[in-house]
């Protein structure tokens, strides 16, 4: 006699992936030895236990990471940090999801490249050498006349932006797999310990609410709030036909369920690569420093590819989107800072750069 399916045990069962899609090995960082040593070690005597509140689970975070071998743990070090920005374009602005013109993609990475940008001066402040990577910017990028390149640009590009996804797959598999492969070997090729990754697409803030909504279950209507879009606000005419059209997006692809799939219908080649850059530097045991809605899609796809390398992400804040905060909760992940911000790029992650440095010097006293 059959058993009723509803009393068949639930099981979690890993996405079958493609053979073409090499992930590498990630680690988990849990030491329960380690955690109990460094809790003892950071008690302040006469202060109640857990006194430093939140910076006591990040200063445990750091030292997993950092922690692996027979050796003692002694304290936490910082060597060259980078920060990546990964920039492309999304066919799915061709239907005024986004109030901005798509060349400001083009121009937001120009102003990067210059030197201009608000997140340059923090890059700098803080001792991170920037690089661009051109993952899917539908236009050349060419810097004007004699102007000096203030940070470096690596060609990567899949595609000049991806299809307009209302229409059919935003990326076919294949080039979401050379995106994610693209995204492991620039982080390869880097030095250092620590990767922040920022983020440059007019409307990809429409791909990450997307996938917020496919892989996490969040209703369509409430991962799009009306600030998510770019630009100026919306009236709810306009608000209702956004919506409108992701839903018939949704509805296209809606057998796009296990996260590579997801990836390839509704993402973009940046959060790919992002992904991919997560994997890689988790690998590699490298704290990766998150920035907002967009990188946190990117996490979330990585994540689903390898828990692993949740062990490894560390959140710098809270973006103003309402799909980020949605998504935080489902990635079960506490920010750092809650700064009301929106601007991408990585100034969010950069921002909340003094906390780990705050760390590292509990770790030294």
């Amino acid at each position: 006699m059959a058993r009723d399916p509803v009393f068949e045990p639930i099981t979690r069962r890993a996405p079958e992936l493609p053979a073409g899609l090499k992930l590498p090995r990630i680690a988990p960082t849990g030491d329960t030895m380690l955690e109990h040593a460094l809790t003892r070690r950071l008690a302040p005597e006469g202060f109640p236990e857990h006194a430093l509140g939140r910076m006591q689970a990040l200063v445990l975070q750091l030292a997993r990471v950092q922690h692996h071998g027979p050796r003692a743990f002694e304290r936490l070090t910082f060597d060259s940090p980078q920060l990546l920005v990964f920039a492309a374009d999304h066919g799915i602005a061709d239907e005024g999801m986004s109030e901005l013109a798509q060349s400001m993609t083009c121009e937001h990475v120009l102003q990067l490249l210059l030197g201009v940008a608000p997140v340059n001066a923090l890059a700098q402040l803080h001792g991170f050498d920037l690089t661009v990577v051109d993952a899917g910017v539908a236009s050349h990028i060419a810097l004007p006349g004699e102007a000096r390149r203030k940070a470096a640009l690596l060609p990567r590009k899949i595609g000049h932006g991806t299809r307009n996804l209302l229409l059919g797959p935003a990326m076919s598999q294949t080039q979401a797999i050379s995106a994610l492969h693209a995204g492991m070997d620039v982080v390869r090729h880097l030095p250092g310990n620590v990767i922040a990754l920022g983020d440059v697409g007019v409307a990809n803030t429409v791909s990450a609410s997307l996938l917020l909504s496919r892989l996490c279950g969040v209703p369509l209507v409430d991962a799009c709030g009306r600030d998510d879009f770019q630009g100026a606000g919306l009236d709810d005419a306009v608000l209702e036909q956004r919506i409108e059209k992701l839903s018939t997006a949704a509805a296209r692809h809606r057998k796009a369920l296990a996260p590579l799939d997801a990836l390839a219908a509704l993402g973009g080649f940046e959060i790919a690569m992002m992904a991919g850059a997560m994997l890689q530097a988790a690998s590699e045991r490298r704290v990766v420093l998150v920035d907002g809605y967009v990188a946190s899609a990117a996490a979330l796809v990585a994540r689903g590819l390898s828990p692993a390398v949740a062990d490894y992400l560390v959140f710098g804040h809270r973006s103003a989107e309402t799909g980020h905060r949605l998504m935080l909760i489902h990635l079960q992940a506490q920010p750092l800072l809650d700064m009301g911000m929106r601007m991408g790029q990585g100034a969010g992650a950069l921002m909340a750069w003094p906390l780990l440095l705050a760390a590292q010097a509990l770790l030294q006293r």
